[in-house]
This record gives structure tokens, sequence and C-alpha cells, in this order.
């Protein structure tokens, strides 16, 4: 998706795949990086890459493919509270001036929706 997304606007394509192949060489190939990109008029762009989603995270530390396809009655796993500290302590790179109380919260959010329970340990 991303070579028809640069291709409509007359960016180059290759370019940026160098670029994003530098940037996130440290990451295994199966880690999803989201990337916001700026196109500008003159054909350049800049582009910023974020941590990987929380779902991506939880589903690591819970040892699971996927989440439950009815949270709230069925129970894909669980998750501890220590995994939901450290999780938010990566994703706050991201939001820099939100708590991080906060951000955990969010991620116990996320886990709920997608079929996890969160447990002390």
């Amino acid at each position: 998706p991303v070579g028809s997304a640069l291709g409509q606007r007359g960016l180059n394509i290759m370019q940026f795949c160098k670029e994003f192949n530098e940037r996130t060489a440290g990451y295994l190939p199966e880690v999803p990086v989201p990337v916001v990109i700026t196109a500008y008029k003159d054909k350049s762009f800049n582009f910023v890459t974020k941590t990987p989603p929380v779902s991506y995270f939880l589903r690591k530390a819970a040892g699971i493919g996927k989440g439950s396809s009815l949270p709230g009655t069925d129970v894909a796993g669980s998750v501890g509270l220590r995994a939901v500290y450290e999780i938010a302590k990566v994703k706050q790179v991201d939001q820099p001036h939100v708590p991080l109380q906060s951000i955990a919260k969010s991620v116990v959010g996320t886990a709920k929706s997608m079929g996890l329970q969160v447990v002390r340990e």
C-alpha cells in the first residue's frame, strides 16, 4: 500500500524504501512499524517512524497469535501488570507529554478489547 500512496503524489518510492530500511534496520522483519509521511509540493517528503502498535506488544506478551473474536465473553489469554507497564514505557516515546499512568490505562483498555485478562503477578 505504501507504493501506491507515494506514487500518487509523485514521490520517489526507491528513496523512501532506502531511508525506511535504514531507520528500521534494528527491527525484526515481522514487527509492524507505523509511519507518518509528510509530502511536500516540490515532491520531497519527510517521514517519522512510530513504535509498533500496542496490540502487537500485547499479543507477544500473552503469547497469542490474535485476540478474541468475542472480547468480554471469550478470554484469549492473559498479560501481567509488569508487561502493561513495560509496553506503556515503550509507547511513551510516541507521546512524551502524556503521563505514564494514562498510557498504561490505555494499554489495559486495549488488552480488554482484545479479550486479554490483565492479572497481577
